[in-house]
C-alpha cells in the first residue's frame, strides 16, 4: 500500500507529459520507510508509505531516458525544482553560494534491482527484479562524502528550514 497508489500507464504518461510540458515542474518523494509489521494484513489500517530513497533517481532516469529526457531534465525536476518548492535556496544547484550537495552518477550503467541488497530498514520493493538505469557512485553532503559504492558514513544529515 502506498499513497498516492501506483496509477495505470494512462496516468503515468499524461503525468510525463505534464512534466514535458512544464505543467508539472517537481518530482520529489516522502521516502515513507515502514517495517514489515506496520504492513498489517488489514489495508485500511496498514501503513500507507514505500521505501524509495535510494531507488528513486535510478527509477526515475531509466523512464526519463525511454522517454527521450536528458539527465539535465531529471536533475531539474529532482534538485532544482524541490529546492524552489521549498524555499531551501541554497539547495537545488552546484554553484558558489549553495551548499555542496550532489551525487555522482554513472547514467549508462545498470543493475538488477535486489532487495537483500537495500539499505532499507523494510526491503520490500515494487522494483525488485527490475534493471534500471543509472548507478549512483558517490553521494555528497556539504562538500563531504557521505556514500561511496554503497557504504555510508556517519549521518551528517540536519533539519532544514526555509532559506537556510
Amino acid at each position: 500500500k502506498c499513497c498516492p497508489p501506483i496509477r495505470e500507464a494512462a496516468n503515468q504518461d499524461a503525468l510525463w507529459q505534464g512534466l514535458a510540458d512544464g505543467v508539472i515542474d517537481c518530482i520529489v518523494s516522502d521516502h515513507s520507510p515502514s517495517t514489515a509489521d506496520l504492513k498489517t494484513p488489514d489495508f485500511a489500517s496498514a501503513w500507507g508509505g514505500i521505501s524509495s530513497l535510494q531507488l528513486g533517481l535510478p527509477a526515475i532516469w531509466t523512464e526519463a531516458r525511454r522517454r527521450g529526457h536528458t539527465l539535465e531534465d531529471v536533475v531539474r525536476w529532482m534538485s532544482a525544482g524541490p529546492a524552489r518548492l521549498a524555499g531551501l535556496e541554497r539547495k537545488g544547484a552546484i554553484e558558489a553560494g549553495r551548499d555542496a550537495d550532489f551525487a555522482v552518477l554513472d547514467p549508462d550503467a545498470v543493475f538488477t534491482v535486489d532487495p537483500a541488497e537495500l539499505q532499507h530498514r523494510n526491503r520490500i520493493t515494487a522494483y525488485a527484479g527490475k534493471t534500471l538505469h543509472g548507478v549512483v557512485k558517490s553521494t555528497w553532503l556539504h562538500g563531504e562524502r557521505i556514500n561511496e559504492g554503497g557504504v555510508l558514513t556517519e549521518p551528517l544529515g540536519r533539519l532544514l528550514e526555509r532559506n537556510t
